[in-house]
């Protein structure tokens, strides 16, 4: 993401909220938005896909409190896209962000929606400078975000598990240990004298940056370029890491890893791994926020008389739930603790939905035992609510 799209994307209107929006306003209409939009939900619809990759990056900014700060700096100062300078900056000083960051600019080393690395100083610092002392590219530089997605059964993602997920990335090379060059001897960059920029103009009182072309602002030269990297000092570097998907994560869910992205330059701090959990279902559970859900078959005698009915569990023992007398079809009984883990460890709740069993064949006894009940209540008229309640209305 260049900085001058973070600048110019109103993020708040992204995902419908207003700027002063709480962190758990933000995660509700995330969490809706991604659903609505998610690309197993709109499977071929490559608008549906953009729109949830431009929900991820505003949830990126607007979910973490420090890159909402610095978005919310970074939009006050640079409003509606024009600079507005400071007292003693110059007279008339504006001018459009696309002149700004002409240089494709990146924030903060991050990629994959990961946005800035540093404080709002580490971002603008390259491009303005005061005095030509200037921010040099050849200090640490974190490295990129990382995106991924795994797949987990039902049963793994209430109980949390252990998943090798493989992931490709720009990493230090390995031939020549990042310096570019294959016998690790790189120069100087004479031309911006290890700087990693050039200054191409000013205005306003300011001095305007660009990275350096001949050392593409790493203020360093190979005089023998590594073949691995050609001289860059990143290959692209693939890797199986055992992650570790904790107890209780939803389908959809954006788990983020900090430091388990792609390793940083030059001694920076890795980046982020951001990973999309997908949940299969399950044949007999179903979920509901933190509690499980399943639906139990009781015999019409067993709605009708009461008793114990036995309950299976996820991954348990099966328990005994004492069903009333006069049980209703589709009541839903608790038992608790037994559903989904939260985040504090403890458990949600199994719904037990009483489903009641019409055999569709009758014989014998049970056939002579149901036309005795049938005589016994034939005073009773279960329908005649109902219609005194239709004359009525």
């Amino acid at each position: 993401m260049s900085t001058k799209d973070f600048i110019e994307k109103d993020y708040y209107k992204v995902l419908g909220v207003p700027k002063d929006a709480t962190e758990a306003e933000i995660k509700k209409a995330y969490r809706k938005l991604a659903r609505e939009f998610h690309p197993d939900a709109n499977k071929g619809n490559a608008k549906a896909e953009e729109r949830f990759k431009e929900i991820s990056e505003a949830n990126d900014i607007l979910g973490d409190p420090k890159k909402r700060k610095e978005y919310d700096e970074a939009r006050a100062l640079f409003g509606n896209g024009g600079f507005r300078p400071g007292p003693g900056a110059g007279g008339n000083f504006n001018f459009d962000l696309g002149d700004l960051f002409g240089g494709g600019a990146q924030a903060g080393g991050g990629g994959g929606g990961g946005g800035f690395g540093g404080g709002i100083g580490d971002v603008f610092g390259g491009l303005f400078n005061r005095g030509g002392a200037g921010t040099t590219r050849t200090q640490p530089r974190r490295g990129q975000d990382i995106d991924t997605e795994v797949t987990l059964t039902f049963t793994e993602a209430i109980e949390g598990a252990t998943v090798p997920l493989r992931m490709s990335s720009q990493a230090p090379c390995k031939a020549c240990s990042g310096t570019g060059d294959k016998n690790g001897t790189p120069r100087v960059c004479p031309t911006c004298v290890g700087t990693g920029q050039v200054a191409r103009g000013s205005g306003g009182g300011f001095s305007l940056t660009d990275p350096c072309p001949d050392c593409k602002g790493r203020g360093l030269i190979a005089e023998h370029p590594c073949l691995d990297c050609k001289g860059s000092g990143r290959a692209k570097s693939s890797r199986t890491m055992q992650v570790r998907i904790p107890a209780g994560v939803t389908d959809s869910q954006r788990i983020r890893l900090r430091g388990k992205g792609a390793p940083g330059e030059r001694g920076g701090p890795s980046g982020d791994l951001y990973v999309v959990v997908h949940v299969g279902p399950h044949p007999v559970f179903g979920r509901k926020d933190d509690h499980l859900t399943v639906t139990v078959p009781v015999t019409f005698a067993e709605a009708a008389l009461g008793g114990d009915i036995r309950v299976p569990t996820l991954g348990g023992p099966s328990l005994t739930l004492k069903l009333p007398p006069g049980t209703p079809n589709g009541r839903t009984m608790r038992a608790r603790g037994k559903g989904a883990v939260r985040k504090d460890g403890t458990r949600g709740d199994l719904l037990v939905t009483v489903e009641v069993s019409v055999p569709k064949d009758v014989t014998g006894k049970a056939r002579d035992a149901l036309e005795a009940y049938r005589e016994a209540t034939a005073d009773e008229d279960p329908r005649a609510e109902l219609f005194e309640a239709a004359k009525g209305a």
